[in-house]
C-alpha cells in the first residue's frame, strides 16, 4: 500500500520543535573550563600544528574522514524541476538524515546559487578541505555530466551523483538476478532504457561495464528512439543512438528481453508487455506511477519479473540500498575517488545479499517467513541490517585493489563490528515493529479520542496502514477537532459510549460477573461503563477491537485497573509488570519492572524475570538479565540484596535457559571489561547485560526516567507484560512518534497472540 503524505503532515514535520531535520552535535566533553580550553584557545592549537606539518593528519584530528556534502543547486529537484537552491534544502537534509540513520555518516547540507558548471565546480572544488567526499544531488542533465566529470578529475576525495549512479547500482543488481532467474545472458539480451536522463544514461553505462553490448540497447527521450541520424544530439545521448530502424516505444519493445523505464506513469501499454521475449524483465521506476502499473503487467505477462520504485510491491529499486554503504567504504579507506571498479564491486554484493538466506528478523519484519531469492525478490530489502557489512567492505576491498585507496584495512572482522556499532544495529528495531504491524494491521481502540494528538496518531496510522483505528469519545466533539486539525478520519470508527447502551449493558455484565464478588455491584459496573478505559477494555475482552490504547492524559493506576479488572492477567502466574526500552546510539536495554510492582518480594521478582524474558525476545532480542542492588555478589549485607540473591536462586532453579545474574550493581552489569577482571564466574561476564530488572518500583521509575531525561536516551514504552489480551498504557504526556510506536508494538503484540491461538486450535 502507498503511503499517504498530507500535506500539513508533512509541513508540521519539517517545523514543529527545532526547524529542519539535522543539528550539529558535540562529540567532545564540554563540561569544564579545560574542556573549552582542550576543544579551543589555547589547545586546539596543537592539533592545528599537527596539520599543518601534515595534511593527512586531518583525519585524525577532525571529523573529515565521516563528513560528506550533499551539493544541489536546485535545478532537477524529486519531481518539482527547477525550484532552486533554497527549496532544496529539505531535500538535502533529507540526504543527509538518510547517510546518518543507514551508514552513520555526518552530513553538511550545501546549497549554491549557481547554475554555471564551471563556476559551480569552482566553488565545490574550494570546499576539499572540510569534507571527506562530495555527494551531488539533483543537478539537472546535461550539466551534471559535466560537473560530475571534472569534480572527480580535479578532486582527490571521493565524488558521486547519486542521482546517476545510485539508480544504476541498484537496477543492475536486479538485472544481474533477474538474467540469472530466466537463464539470459547479459551480452545477448536486448534492453530498451525509456528515458535519457541522468539516471538513464547511468543505467546503461554500469549495464556496458557488466557486458551488455551498445549494439543491443536503445534508449528513448521524449522525442521518441534517440537515433544516431537525429540532429543536435548531445554527447552523452549520442553514445546510446542506434542505427536500427526504430522510432516509437512500441516498435522498440517489440522481442526485447528488458525495458528499463525512467520515465513518466503508464507509457507502457499491455499490448507492447505482450510483445516483449519470453520471460521478460521490466523495471518500472517511475514515481509514483510506474510505466506500467505492477497489478496490470502480472496480470498481462505471468512470466513478468519487475520492479518498481515503490515499496507497496517487490523488488524496491531504493537508491538508499547504495548510496550511504558505498561512501562509508570509500570513506573508511581514504579513497581518492569512487570510481568504476567501486560502483560494480557495489553491483555485485547486493546481487549476492539477495542470494543468501535471509535472517528472521529481516522475513519477520516484512512479514514473509519464506523470503529468499527469487522473481519476487531480486534485491534486499532496505531494512536488511546486513547491507552495511556486505557492501561497504566490498566497496573498500575494491577501492584498495584499483589503487585508489589510501588506508589499507587488514583486519576486516574488526571493521565488520565498527560497521555494526557505528549506526547501532538495534537502531532498526522500531523500524522492525512497524514494518511487521503493516503487514497484518489490528483494530486498536483508543480512550482518549477527544485528544487532538490521538486523532493525529489516528490519522498516521491509518494512513500507513500500521493500525485500523477505533477511537472513543464524543462524536460531535471528534468531529469537531477533527476539522480544525484537518484531520480525514474517514476511514477511523467513532464510537460514543454514551449512545451505546446495548453494548454498555452488555459489558456491564461482564464486568459484574468477574467483579461480583471484589465489591463491584451490577450498578457500579453500569455506571463505570459511561467510562472510556472500562469501555475500551470491554471491547478487547469481547473480540470487538485487537489492541487497547490509553494513558495520555490519565495516570497510570486508573488506566491500567479496567484492564486487571476486565482482562486480567494470563496465567499461570497472573502477574503483570512493566518495561521500557532504552535506546543509545550504540546499544538498546531492557528495563523492567518500572510501573507495576511496587516492593516485589523474591517469588515475584522471579516472575518478573520470566515476563521480562518473555518481553525481550518480542522485540527479537536474547535477553541477559541483570537483578540490580547496591551490591555486587554479597560484597554488602541489607534486605534488597538477600532479597535479590534469593530471587536469581529461584529463577535460575525454575528456568534453567535463562541467562540472570545478581545481585549486582548497574554501572558492573554494563561494563564487560568490570565484569570478566573481577567477576570473571558470572553468567553475564561474556558480554554483560542488556536487561536489568530493578528490586523495587522506584528504582526502576527514577532510573529510567533519568536516563530519558538527563541522559538522552529514547524510551519506548511503558510495554505492559503479562496480559491475556494486548493492553498498552502510554507514558503521561507522550509524543506523537511515541504513541506511534505503542500502537504498532500493540499490532504486533496482537498479531502474535492470533499466531499462538491458531496453533493451539485443534484441527
Amino acid at each position: 500500500m502507498s503511503i499517504k503524505v498530507r500535506r500539513e503532515d508533512a509541513l508540521n514535520y519539517h517545523r514543529e520543535g527545532t526547524p529542519g531535520k539535522i543539528e550539529v552535535v558535540p562529540t567532545k566533553a564540554l563540561s569544564t573550563q579545560l574542556d573549552l580550553a582542550l576543544a579551543y584557545s589555547p589547545g586546539v592549537a596543537e592539533p592545528c600544528k599537527e596539520i599543518a606539518e601534515d595534511k593527512e593528519k586531518v583525519y585524525e584530528y577532525t571529523a573529515k574522514g565521516n563528513l560528506v556534502a550533499v551539493i544541489s543547486n536546485g535545478t532537477a529537484v524529486l519531481g518539482l524541476g527547477d525550484i532552486g537552491p533554497e527549496a532544496a534544502k529539505p531535500v538535502m537534509e533529507g540526504k543527509g538524515v538518510l547517510f546518518k540513520k543507514f551508514a552513520g555518516i555526518d552530513v553538511f547540507d550545501i546549497e549554491i546559487d549557481c547554475k554555471d558548471p564551471t563556476e559551480f565546480v569552482k566553488i565545490v572544488k574550494a570546499l576539499e578541505p572540510t569534507f571527506g567526499g562530495i555527494n551531488l544531488e539533483d543537478i539537472k542533465a546535461p550539466e551534471c555530466f559535466e560537473i560530475e566529470k571534472a569534480l572527480r578529475e580535479q578532486m582527490n576525495i571521493p565524488v558521486m551523483h547519486d542521482d546517476q549512479h545510485g539508480t544504476a547500482i541498484i537496477s543492475a543488481a536486479a538485472l544481474l538476478n533477474a538474467l540469472e532467474l530466466v537463464g539470459k545472458s547479459i551480452e545477448q539480451v536486448r534492453i530498451v532504457i525509456n528515458g535519457a536522463g541522468a539516471s538513464a544514461i547511468a543505467c546503461a553505462k554500469i549495464y556496458v561495464s557488466l557486458g551488455a553490448r551498445h549494439e543491443n540497447i536503445v534508449m528513448l527521450d521524449s522525442k521518441g528512439v534517440i537515433r544516431k541520424d537525429r540532429d543536435h544530439l548531445d554527447p552523452m545521448k549520442a553514445e546510446f543512438a542506434t542505427s536500427l530502424d526504430l522510432h516509437t516505444l512500441e516498435e522498440a519493445m517489440k522481442g526485447a528481453d528488458v525495458f528499463v523505464g525512467l520515465s513518466r506513469g503508464n507509457v507502457v501499454s499491455p499490448e507492447m508487455l505482450l510483445s516483449m521475449a519470453d520471460n521478460p524483465i521490466v523495471f518500472a521506476l517511475a514515481n509514483p506511477d510506474p510505466e506500467i502499473a505492477y497489478d496490470l503487467a502480472m496480470k498481462t505477462r505471468p512470466d513478468v519479473i519487475m520492479a518498481t520504485g515503490r515499496s507497496d510491491h517487490p523488488n524496491q529499486v531504493n537508491n538508499a540500498l547504495g548510496f550511504p554503504y558505498i561512501f562509508r567504504g570509500a570513506l573508511d579507506v581514504r579513497a581518492t575517488e569512487i570510481n568504476e571498479a567501486m560502483k560494480l564491486a557495489a553491483v555485485r554484493a547486493i546481487a549476492e545479499l539477495a542470494k543468501q538466506p535471509v535472517p528472521d528478523a529481516v522475513s519477520r519484519a516484512y512479514g514473509n517467513e519464506t523470503l529468499s531469492f527469487g522473481k519476487n525478490y531480486l534485491i534486499p530489502k532496505p531494512l536488511d541490517y546486513r547491507l552495511i557489512t556486505t557492501i561497504s567492505p566490498a566497496v573498500a576491498k575494491a577501492a584498495m585493489e584499483s589503487g585508489v585507496a589510501r588506508r589499507h584495512i587488514t583486519d576486516w572482522a574488526a571493521y565488520e563490528v565498527e560497521l555494526q556499532e557505528r549506526i547501532g544495529i538495534d537502531q532498526k528495531l522500531m523500524s522492525t515493529i512497524i514494518q511487521k504491524a503493516k503487514n497484518n494491521p489490528k483494530r486498536v481502540v483508543f480512550a482518549e479520542a477527544d485528544n487532538p494528538k490521538i486523532l493525529k496518531v489516528a490519522q498516521v496510522i491509518s494512513d500507513e496502514n500500521i493500525a485500523k483505528p477505533i477511537l472513543l469519545g464524543n462524536r460531535q466533539k471528534i468531529e469537531q477537532i477533527a476539522g480544525e486539525l484537518h484531520l480525514d478520519l474517514s476511514a477511523c470508527v467513532i464510537i460514543d459510549p454514551a449512545e451505546e447502551e446495548e453494548r454498555r449493558e452488555r459489558f456491564a455484565q461482564i464486568l459484574y460477573q468477574k467483579r461480583q464478588r471484589r465489591g463491584v455491584t451490577l450498578y457500579d459496573a453500569r455506571k463505570l461503563m459511561f467510562d472510556r478505559n472500562y469501555f475500551g477494555v470491554a471491547m478487547l475482552e469481547v473480540g470487538e477491537a485487537d489492541a487497547f490504547i490509553s494513558g495520555l492524559t490519565k495516570n497510570y493506576p486508573r488506566v491500567i485497573r479496567p484492564a486487571l479488572q476486565i482482562v486480567g492477567a494470563r496465567a499461570p502466574m497472573k502477574r503483570v509488570a512493566g518495561m521500557y526500552i532504552l535506546h543509545s546510539k550504540h546499544r538498546t536495554l531492557f528495563f523492567a519492572d518500572t510501573t507495576v510492582n511496587e516492593n516485589p518480594t523474591a517469588e515475584e521478582l522471579v516472575d518478573i524475570i520470566k515476563l521480562t524474558q518473555r518481553g525481550v525476545q518480542f522485540f527479537g532480542f536474547e535477553p541477559r538479565m541483570a537483578v540490580l542492588s547496591y551490591s555486587n555478589f554479597g560484597s554488602a549485607e541489607g534486605a534488597v540484596p538477600e532479597k535479590v540473591q534469593k530471587a536469581v536462586a529461584l529463577a535460575k532453579e525454575r528456568y534453567p535457559d535463562i541467562i540472570v545474574d545478581g545481585d549486582i550493581q548497574a554501572n558492573v552489569a554494563l561494563d564487560v571489561q568490570l565484569l570478566r577482571e573481577n567477576y570473571p564466574f558470572s553468567e553475564l561476564a561474556k558480554e554483560g547485560a542488556n536487561t536489568l530488572i530493578f528490586p523495587n518500583l522506584e528504582s526502576g521509575n527514577i532510573a529510567y526516567k533519568l536516563l530519558q531525561e538527563a541522559g538522552g536516551l529514547e524510551a519506548i514504552g511503558p510495554i505492559l507484560l503479562g496480559m491475556n489480551k494486548p493492553v498498552h498504557i502510554l507514558q503521561l504526556g507522550s509524543s506523537i512518534r511515541e504513541i506511534i510506536n505503542m500502537v504498532a508494538i500493540a499490532v504486533v503484540d496482537a498479531q502474535r497472540r492470533d499466531r499462538v491461538e491458531k496453533k493451539q486450535m485443534p484441527d
